[in-house]
């Protein structure tokens, strides 16, 4: 490397003005595996980037203003992947398919953190449970947030904090520290994140049925049938089995619901009307309309 060469290192740039060597000595040039000062950088490279000589002052531009754009994306996406709150850690983990919920666990005495211990363990069923990937006396260290970030672990300190050195890192990192001083209000807490991995229980309520009496082909919409509601009633934008010879052909859902020319919310028994399936038509005179809603119940342990 020379005086005046153009240099990327990491994210900044700069032309070489001075190069010292490590006896304090200026100098024009350096070889392989010699350690120099450089000056003349625009900003200040992190320890470890690796440095090039490039052509000109435009190409190092260039270099510097992609690794800066590169670095504020991967920012801005790890502080909106950020664990923010147990409760979205659970969501994240859910739609992973994981079905525990990782813990670091520091505590002011190893007894309060066995009592934590075996309350956690005694939350979890057969579908989610609580795993402690690590516990230990003290306060909050730079090693328990990198383990955290690595196994996607909520970091807990009980009746013990962090510093803000501490703290800091776990910002950049995007890992939330939260802290208790009383056990039920923290298992409380687990307790309401771990329920967010549970599968929500789906419950079906029966509405009515109604038989096809006729079928048409209507512009723009399809086939539609022609029914009369025999038992209960139907719901716009409701549940359907279609049911043909006693046995189910079709599960959908309804994509119109009319009366007359009308689009109604309802149509009660004894009613007749015009219904038509999503992304379905194969319907025929004499089926019978199963009509049902779903709703998905949220589970708590």
């Amino acid at each position: 490397m020379h005086l005046s060469n153009i240099i990327v290192a990491g994210n900044e740039w700069g032309r070489v003005r001075a190069l010292i060597d490590d006896h304090g000595n200026h100098i024009k040039q350096a070889g392989p595996s010699t350690p120099v000062e450089i000056l003349g950088m625009q900003g200040t490279p992190q320890a470890g980037d690796r440095f090039a000589v490039v052509v000109n002052e435009e190409k190092a531009r260039e270099i510097s203003e992609y690794r800066q754009r590169l670095a504020r994306d991967k920012a801005v996406a790890r502080k909106a992947g950020s664990r923010g709150s147990l409760e979205q850690m659970m969501t994240k983990l859910q739609t992973a398919g994981i079905k525990e919920f990782p813990l670091i666990i520091k505590g002011d005495v190893r007894g309060s953190i066995e009592a934590i211990a075996s309350v956690l363990e005694k939350l979890g069923n057969e579908e989610v449970r609580a795993r402690i990937v690590h516990s230990g006396t003290g306060g909050i260290t730079e090693s328990d947030i990198s383990l955290a970030a690595a196994s996607n672990s909520a970091v807990i300190g009980f009746n013990v904090r962090a510093n803000k050195q501490v703290r800091d890192l776990a910002a950049a990192q995007g890992i939330e520290i939260r802290y208790y001083n009383i056990i039920y209000d923290l298992v409380d807490d687990v307790k309401a994140a771990m329920s967010g991995l549970l599968s929500p229980e789906k419950r079906e309520t029966f509405l009515g049925n109604a038989e096809i009496l006729e079928v048409f082909n209507i512009t723009k919409i399809g086939k539609v049938a022609g029914c009369r509601v025999t038992e209960g009633k139907i719901e716009r934008g409701a549940s359907v089995r279609l049911i043909r010879d006693n046995i189910v052909i079709h599960e959908g859902k309804l994509k119109t619901l009319k009366r007359f020319k009308d689009e109604v919310n309802e149509v009660q028994v004894s009613q007749e009307c015009g219904i038509a399936f999503e992304n379905y038509e194969d319907t025929r005179i004499g089926d019978i309309v199963e009509i049902f809603r779903v709703e998905h119940i949220n589970r708590t342990l």
